[in-house]
């Protein structure tokens, strides 16, 4: 009975319209995400009555996000998808207002260390990093990834047979084809969904690549996958996988 109600809930949630602030940037290492998340956004969730803005970063200089801290005031979902930017106080500050309020994010491989400077780097005045957004945020680390063994296979985390989050989801669809991100030990609080395991030639031990834990006060939704490479990206399953996390995210 009470997998019924969850399963009923989600479905109502992913029948309610959102405001979605996806925010990301064009990089090399960012796996063309602007243009995977646009696709996704045009795809799968404007069709399901979704409002989604785009907000690109580097715009209009390196860091800045340009229509952030607009497109945040009456958002209900922050999409994180951006790697090793570091916004001015103002754009920051919003992103933290976001999630103090109890708001959810979903965040999406680089989100991992969305906000990390790389070691040594300066890093302007006027720009504000928060390194630890990862650990306290996330609830994850970021120490570095495996090349080897690759496609890794994923798995569902021990307990995670049931959950919500894989409603519809096919595993045997899902292979990870670029690198497993390192993300252990993971905070106590975190709720492992997916599990990543490289293949013969790597001594990397399995790894979360999808989890759930809720964050500060407010207890806002995260949800986070280290998926996200653009062959993940076309992947059917993973498509579900993230329409539940959004759906997941933003129930109340």
């Amino acid at each position: 009975m009470k997998s019924i109600l969850l399963c009923f809930a989600l479905l109502t949630c992913a029948a309610s319209a959102a405001n979605i602030v996806v925010m990301t940037v064009e990089d090399p290492n960012n796996y063309d995400a602007p243009k995977t998340l646009r696709e996704f956004a045009e795809k799968e969730l404007q069709p399901m009555g979704h409002r989604v803005t785009l907000v690109l970063g580097d715009k209009p200089q390196m860091h800045h996000f340009a229509g952030l801290v607009e497109a945040l005031k009456d958002a209900d979902l922050l999409v994180l998808f951006s790697r090793r930017r570091f916004p001015p106080e103002e754009q920051m500050a919003a992103i933290r207002a976001h999630l103090a309020a109890g708001k959810p994010l979903l965040g999406i491989r680089t989100a991992n260390h969305a906000f990390l400077p790389k070691p040594a780097e300066i890093v302007g005045a006027s720009l504000a990093p928060w390194p630890e957004f990862t650990h306290e945020v996330l609830g994850g680390e970021n120490t570095g990834y495996e090349t080897k063994g690759l496609p890794y296979a994923v798995s569902i985390a021990p307990g995670a047979e049931t959950s919500v989050l894989l409603q519809g989801v096919n595993i045997a669809g899902i292979h990870g084809y670029q690198s497993l991100y390192k993300v252990l030990p993971l905070a106590p609080d975190v709720t492992p969904i997916l599990i990543g395991t490289a293949q013969a030639g790597s001594t990397t031990p399995p790894q979360p690549v999808a989890w759930t834990r809720t964050y500060g006060s407010g207890k806002a939704r995260i949800f986070y996958t280290s998926l996200g490479a653009p062959e993940d990206m076309r992947s059917a399953d993973v498509q579900r996988l993230l329409l539940n996390a959004v759906a997941w995210t933003l129930q109340k």
